[in-house]
């Protein structure tokens, strides 16, 4: 019994030992892959794909390929562009049946014709590829001697349902699998339409493209040399940082790009009801944010720019959706002024992410109790008054800038010696998360105390003091240098700011070019001394700076007064 159970454990070591052999044979030894051979389609071969019978097939053969050591192959057919050698980058790429383990594969016309848009090849024409067959073995990759073929695409366009942005430009850090969803518009009939939307920050100096999908391969839309939207266009560049809506129409292949300085709340519900502006804060994701004090009831709307050409209201019939006034008509809404009960404290969230285009109200257990008005205010530097602030009610305000340092240390007091009632200032003033936007505005909380005011960057702010909502409203301006033959043309050259009220930038001019200095568009300032390298300028008046008579680099240079409505300049050669 013994003898025969030594006799079978020597039978199963061996086998154990020969099956190990084969497995463990070193998949980079020595053994070759010969690739696949080719049979059809032929070499030139031309296609016509029918985009009325989108299922029918074209079909590709080849002999197989052949593995030295046996080992099991796998094949899949690839597209590319015309005279491609290394398909590291396909057009198209499918296994073929049986996990990849057919000699042939038929794809449809649809797919062919799809993939073929998806690489910005024009409808109706012939698209001349390279086509070929991929076979691997383990970690080895062999393709066929390959061969050109011609499809003519549909003469119908593929529109895509969905769009996502991404880029080096956006919110979403480049990564595709994270890209922000456009919304889908409506059409007057109130059905899904062409055209899509998002609000989102965009980073200058960086871009962004379109895609129809949030992996590749997709329809990707950029622009072409002339700014068009074109599929497989080159991305888009962003010139200015900030907060931007962007609209795109697949149908007219257009799109436009509008700057969000900000949105605020307008209406009966705020201080100065419809004469005020309660400005929101940017969260990011397409939200913006603030709480503010509602003193009134009534009816309000969320405004941007200051602009009364763009105004969020309510869709009628709703809780809480809001529409664009301007665009309700296109996409078969009604709406109506937002109505509030509510008094005191609120967070006010507006969400126009993809998911959104709603608003939402939400008490603010966190704000501070309303501080008692003085009846005078003096702001103080380093011990020292140096304004004092114009009363109107609750709010204390300047009709100017003041220049402040983040070297000096401020404080605000109820008497001009210093002696009355202490404030200060949650966080820094002039902090911002878009600081090169033309205007830059942001709140801090004021309470009474004796600390001293901090200053995020030297800038000249303008202030506005609300007691009423414990809160100092600031806002500043980035000027910038036009300089243009063709208006549409213009090149926008942003000055940097310097301490106390001056704007300055180092660039290169070119003769007969004319130039202003403009903050768009609260500030537009031209010259009564146009051909002079120095002179005064004056907002809204002046004539178009022409004083260039040797192009080169120049500094050029603004020194504003206190309300900016007028100030000198020059410009030196260097």
């Amino acid at each position: 019994m013994k003898h025969y159970y030594k006799i079978l454990c020597l039978i199963s070591i061996s086998w154990f030992f020969m099956g190990c052999e084969k497995d463990n044979l070193d998949p980079l030894g020595n053994w070759s892959l010969t690739p696949a051979k080719l049979i059809i389609p032929t070499d030139n071969t031309s296609v016509e794909l029918e985009e009325e019978a989108p299922n029918e097939t074209v079909t590709f053969d080849w002999s197989p390929a052949s593995s030295s050591a046996d080992f099991a192959i796998t094949y899949s057919v690839v597209f590319d562009t015309l005279g491609s050698t290394s398909f590291d980058t396909p057009i198209l790429e499918l296994p073929s049946g049986s996990a990849g383990k057919d000699h042939s594969l038929a794809i449809s016309h649809r797919t062919i014709d799809e993939y073929l848009s998806y690489s910005g090849y024009p409808i109706d024409d012939f698209a001349n590829i390279t086509w070929t067959v991929k076979a691997k073995c383990l970690d080895r990759v062999v393709y066929a001697s390959s061969r050109t073929i011609s499809f003519k695409r549909f003469p119908t366009e593929i529109i895509p349902i969905k769009l996502y942005i991404s880029g080096t430009a956006t919110e979403n850090n480049n990564d595709l699998n994270n890209a922000i969803a456009l919304k889908r518009l409506n059409n007057s009939s109130g059905a899904p339409s062409n055209r899509h939307e998002v609000y989102t920050r965009l980073t200058a100096g960086n871009t962004y493209k379109f895609y129809s999908e949030k992996q590749l391969p997709c329809h990707q839309y950029g622009t072409n040399a002339n700014g068009d939207l074109v599929k497989s266009g080159i991305p888009i560049t962003v010139t200015e940082s900030g907060e931007y809506r962007i609209n795109v129409d697949l149908d007219n292949a257009t799109y436009d790009v509008l700057k969000i300085e900000k949105w605020s709340v307008v209406g009966d519900p705020i201080n100065n009801g419809w004469g005020g502006d309660e400005p929101l804060t940017y969260q990011g994701g397409g939200i913006w944010k603030a709480s503010i004090q509602l003193v009134n009831t009534g009816n309000f709307a969320f405004r941007a720019n200051e602009n009364w050409g763009y105004l969020l209201k309510r869709v009628t019939g709703t809780t809480n959706r809001v529409i664009m006034e301007s665009q309700a008509t296109s996409q078969g809404l009604s709406y109506e002024d937002i109505p509030s009960t509510n008094l005191g404290h609120y967070f006010v969230t507006l969400n126009l992410s993809a998911t959104g285009y709603t608003y939402n109200m939400e008490i603010d257990n966190t704000a501070p109790d309303p501080i008692v008005t003085p009846n005078q205010l003096f702001l103080f530097a380093n011990g020292t008054m140096i304004e004092e602030f114009n009363k109107s009610g609750d709010v204390f305000s300047l009709d100017k800038f003041i220049p402040l340092q983040t070297s000096v240390n401020y404080s605000l007091n109820s008497e001009s010696n210093g002696s009355g009632t202490s404030y200060a200032i949650n966080g820094a003033l002039g902090d911002s998360s878009t600081p090169d936007a033309d205007k830059v505005i942001g709140n801090n909380t004021i309470t009474e105390s004796t600390n001293a005011i901090t200053i995020a960057n030297d800038r000249a702010l303008r202030l506005t003091i609300d007691f009423s909502q414990s809160k100092v409203n600031w806002e500043y301006y980035n000027f910038k240098l036009f300089h243009w033959q063709v208006w549409e043309n213009r090149d926008e050259f942003t000055m940097t700011y310097q301490h106390p009220n001056t704007y300055t930038i180092t660039t290169a001019l070119s003769t007969n070019y004319d130039m202003k200095f403009i903050s768009p568009w609260d500030f537009d300032m031209g010259s009564t001394t146009p051909t002079a390298l120095t002179g005064s300028i004056t907002n809204g008046g002046g004539s178009n700076i022409n004083n260039i008579t040797s192009a080169g680099n120049y500094v050029v240079t603004i020194t504003l007064d206190d309300d900016y409505q007028s100030g000198t300049y020059t410009f030196v050669q260097q």
